[in-house]
């Protein structure tokens, strides 16, 4: 398996565990995204963009970072160029860290969207800001390891049908939810959380912080 880091715009909070889902992975930056590489204490293989946002004041290390310049006027973000050239060189994971906040609402939900198409190729993406996590939910049954109290929503791209949650302060079994309901939202996990979706598209959003560790 290949996994990269691709570092994105958004805000984002060093963690004990996000030093470990990016361990050993090969970084790109996506344009303002090279400023979390000093929170992080590493330093990216590449730094891509058309560079109208990077910050204006780096460490002498992170501007001999190897650059692929874009012009503004492209069809693709930053964000989804630096995806682009990690799948080119071979990756089979991802960690899109900084996915999202920061000023751009917009982004935020490409970057969601982005790893909903991703995991649909058999990409494993993983979206993260250290405080919250997105993980795209497929027609499989899916077990995660979040501890006892972590509080979690399951946000619908469409009409579900078929979602069973079990290991949940409210567990459903089988229901259909209707596009845009807030039935599946600021749930907790009590057990083992698993979640099966028989039709639709969803991504699970964690807020790991807010549980204890496991």
């Amino acid at each position: 398996m290949s996994r990269y880091t691709i570092l994105l715009g958004g805000g984002l909070v060093r963690t004990p565990a996000l030093d470990r889902q990016i361990a050993g992975t090969r970084v790109i930056a996506a344009d303002s995204g090279i400023r979390h590489a000093e929170t992080l204490g590493i330093v990216p293989e590449l730094w891509v963009g058309d560079f109208d946002s990077a910050p204006p004041a780096l460490p002498e290390r992170l501007k001999a970072v190897p650059k692929r310049q874009f012009p503004s006027d492209k069809d693709s973000t930053d964000g989804e160029l630096a995806v682009d050239i990690a799948l080119e060189q071979g990756a089979t994971a991802l960690v899109l860290a900084g996915a999202f906040g920061g000023p751009r609402a917009d982004h935020s939900f490409l970057h969601m969207a982005l790893a909903l198409r991703l995991a649909e190729k058999g990409i494993d993406a993983l979206l993260t800001s250290g405080t919250q996590e997105g993980r795209p939910l497929l027609h499989a049954e899916a077990v995660f390891g979040y501890g006892d109290g972590t509080l979690f929503s399951i946000l619908g791209f469409s009409e579900l049908s078929g979602l069973t949650v079990r290991g949940a302060k409210w567990p459903l079994d089988g229901v259909s939810v209707p596009f845009g309901s807030s039935l599946t939202m600021s749930n907790e996990v009590r057990g083992q959380l698993s979640v099966k979706l028989g039709q639709g598209r969803a991504l699970l959003l964690a807020h790991p912080l807010t549980g204890k560790e496991v």
